[in-house]
């Protein structure tokens, strides 16, 4: 292994090993997301899908399946659908945050309108969905419509819950399983399917998916308080603001005295929020270790994805996906 291949992160060298399956998922998600009668789809479709990203997902897909063996050619087919299910949510989560940036850049809603997201938004849907359909498989397509489906739901509880001080971590684990961890699921068991993969191994497949998925958002959720030992930034704070309860806010809200509790009731469930109350909030979390513990939470779903991949193939690739999960928390170490 030479100095560059060591010197790259986890996801740069699935990406390296992956490059040429990578470029046929490219090249048919540009040709899928074409659009005779409406123009505004691939523009629309191109500045979220082109804007950059780790292209985590599809490649989470191509890896499972040629960790499992494959060498057929629907692979591509389904790296492209988890992509094309990635960007529609994430078209429709701009309009519902009401967001103006991602990955620094402008949003769709904000440089077209709401309407022409969820609109492409659903047309993504409805691309993804024809892509199944071509792998011949019923069990991929249940896979990935219950994915869809979960997704959804999560996104709707998340509406409910997120400002709601009577969130439990039970609750947040749902929501976290619908926005972000079913898709992680979803692309990885569908590869260990579309390889005729056996059950126990499609399972564990799911399980590192799964636990990956969960412990990359609760990862996210810190570092958007600036992580464990972070000074609060110009970049932090975006759920806060959002009165978004992330995993740290409800470790602390359930440690909280009845002063701590009446500054939550005020600037999460009422939305008064005034200078210096992201501060304060942090110093709150840090005063309960509310963000350790969830740093620690992190740790175990980390051991989790690594424990089910002890039962797939030796494989380069594995090495890669193990390599991938302690990446994930080591952006908090």
């Amino acid at each position: 292994m030479g100095l560059d291949e060591v010197s790259q992160k986890p996801h740069e060298r699935l990406a390296a090993w992956l490059a040429e399956d990578m470029a046929a998922v490219n090249g048919l998600i540009r040709e899928r997301m074409a659009s005779k009668h409406a123009p505004r789809i691939p523009e629309v479709t191109a500045h979220l899908v082109e804007a950059g990203g780790k292209r985590l997902r599809p490649l989470l897909t191509l890896a499972a399946a040629r960790l499992c063996g494959y060498e057929g050619p629907y692979h591509i087919h389904l790296a492209a659908t988890v992509e094309f299910i990635h960007t529609a949510t994430l078209l429709h989560d701009d309009v519902v945050d009401e967001s103006h940036r991602r990955r620094g850049k402008p949003t769709a809603n904000l440089l077209w309108d709401n309407k022409s997201s969820v609109l492409v938004g659903d047309y993504l849907f409805a691309r993804s969905f024809q892509l199944m359909v071509e792998t011949g498989s019923l069990r991929v397509m249940d896979i990935l419509a219950n994915a869809s489906a979960t997704i959804s739901e999560g996104e709707v509880l998340q509406l409910t819950a997120a400002q709601d001080l009577r969130t439990t971590e039970d609750i947040y684990l749902q929501v976290v399983r619908g926005k972000t961890a079913a898709l992680f699921a979803a692309a990885t068991e569908v590869g260990g399917v579309v390889a005729g993969m056996p059950e126990a191994q499609v399972e564990a497949l799911h399980a590192y998916g799964d636990a990956l998925g969960i412990a990359f958002q609760i990862v996210d959720d810190l570092l958007d308080y600036g992580g464990v030992d972070a000074q609060i930034g110009k970049n932090t704070g975006d759920d806060f603001r959002e009165r978004k309860l992330t995993l740290p806010v409800i470790k602390a809200v359930a440690q909280a005295d009845a002063e701590e509790r009446a500054f939550w009731q005020r600037v999460i469930e009422k939305g008064d929020q005034r200078e210096g109350d992201l501060e304060q909030a942090h110093a709150i979390m840090s005063r309960h270790g509310a963000m350790e513990a969830a740093r620690q939470d992190a740790l175990r779903w980390v051991a989790v994805a690594r424990e089910a991949l002890g039962q797939l193939p030796e494989h380069p690739l594995r090495e890669m996906l193990h390599d991938l999960a302690d990446f994930v928390v080591e952006r908090i170490a």
